[in-house]
């Protein structure tokens, strides 16, 4: 993960993570991250457009943005 994450920071690549929120609700964001260290992620969120820090232990999931929404087929 941390990989995938230091190569949004160098590169501005847009990630899609699934997130578990301190009232435990579930959230997908899109965002770019601009710095971390072992417990928090900084990042600019395209979904409300303002920088926002999340707690790494609350990352469901996180990988690069899906540029494509075409279903997959079978």
């Amino acid at each position: 993960m941390d990989g995938l994450l230091q190569r949004s920071i160098e590169e501005n690549i847009p990630l899609e993570m699934i997130y578990l929120s301190e009232n435990q609700e579930l959230s997908q964001r899109k965002l770019i991250i601009k710095d971390l260290n072992d417990e928090y992620i900084i990042a600019y969120c395209l979904l409300r457009k303002q920088i926002r820090t999340f707690r790494r232990e609350n990352i469901l999931s996180i990988m690069p943005e899906n540029r494509s929404k075409r279903p997959f087929l079978h």
